[in-house]
């Protein structure tokens, strides 16, 4: 049987296959870092490694661009190279909080510092800082936005996120925090994963409502969530529900304006990936220790009377 090492550093040299060469012909003098999100197949992902990117560049760093294409091996495997090309810091965004423990344990012992962001790992000790929103406290604001808009009772859907996801794992403690002390009132009468996938949700949706009938509301635990339930309401005519989502995309901040979506949550993913560029590369070039080992903003709901507070209402159209 092979051991856990042994797995490790086999893996190393099919890994250094999974980063183009061309990405990693970088000047010698200049740090050069990874910077990994799990799949730029979500909207939010690609908003967040443009990010990283041009915080990247106003430090004068060098990037290794990884896609995890939502997968923990291939993520782990674009660690993996990156150790072997000898990056000089790691920011990553995990798909799962506990599949990419072992890559970035390896890393840590391999002196490359690492920065998380958004989503966390569990049971890996050394890791440089965590950058994120706290999920938590944006579920419950999710949560308490819809019961503020039914001060009498509710009947909701709850779509939640990816399992083993850290974001997801904690809006759905944030919306129960606030749901069920109040569950005689407020009840959910249908809850179920959609993966954060909008086409998953529709689905989803749809066999919510043909088992349950229409609910007042359906929190998200994200805005393509919410999207895919807009779709399958609306396909039914029934445009009074309200529908929550969480991340403050464009498309769902365009939603907000025109009543679509009744709200979604800001969490500054720009704001976050900068501060975790700007905490690894002054790690890597000098050894300064962040001032705190875990940063977390504070999110809130976004509606249409505070929609100036939108990060990225500037891309909406």
């Amino acid at each position: 049987m092979i051991n856990r090492r042994e797995f490790l550093l086999s893996s190393v040299a099919m890994g250094t296959m999974a980063l183009a060469a061309p990405q990693l012909a970088f000047a010698q003098d200049k740090l050069t870092i990874l910077g990994s999100v799990p799949s730029l197949g979500f909207p939010f992902f690609v908003h967040m490694l443009n990010q990283i990117k041009a915080e990247a560049q106003a430090q004068g760093v060098n990037l290794v661009e990884s896609d995890g294409q939502n997968s923990a091996p291939k993520q782990t495997a674009d660690i993996e190279a990156a150790l072997v090309q000898k990056v000089n810091a790691i920011v990553i965004s995990p798909l799962d909080v506990n599949a990419l423990a072992p890559a970035i344990e390896q890393a840590i012992q391999a002196g490359v510092p690492v920065v998380t962001i958004d989503r966390r790992v569990d049971g890996v000790e050394g890791i440089l800082a965590h950058v994120g929103a706290d999920n938590v406290k944006g579920g419950e604001a999710e949560a308490q936005a819809m019961v503020a808009a039914f001060p009498n009772g509710a009947k909701i859907f709850h779509l939640q996120g990816q399992p083993g996801a850290g974001p997801a794992i904690d809006r759905n403690k944030g919306v129960h925090n606030v749901l069920d002390p109040m569950k005689d009132k407020y009840q959910i009468i249908f809850e179920q994963t959609a993966n954060f996938a909008r086409a998953e949700a529709l689905s989803v949706t749809e066999a919510g409502l043909a088992a349950n009938g229409k609910p007042d509301a359906i929190i998200c635990a994200n805005d393509d969530m919410a999207l895919g339930a807009v779709e399958a309401c609306a396909a039914r005519n029934f445009t009074d529900v309200k529908i929550y989502g969480f991340d403050a995309l464009p498309e769902a901040l365009v939603a907000v304006r025109d009543g679509k979506l009744a709200g979604t949550v800001e969490q500054f993913p720009g704001e976050q990936s900068r501060t975790a560029v700007q905490i690894a590369v002054a790690y890597a070039r000098d050894k300064t220790e962040p001032k705190e080992k875990l940063v977390l903003l504070t999110p809130i709901v976004i509606g249409k009377d505070n929609l100036d507070k939108a990060e990225r209402l500037g891309e909406t159209k």
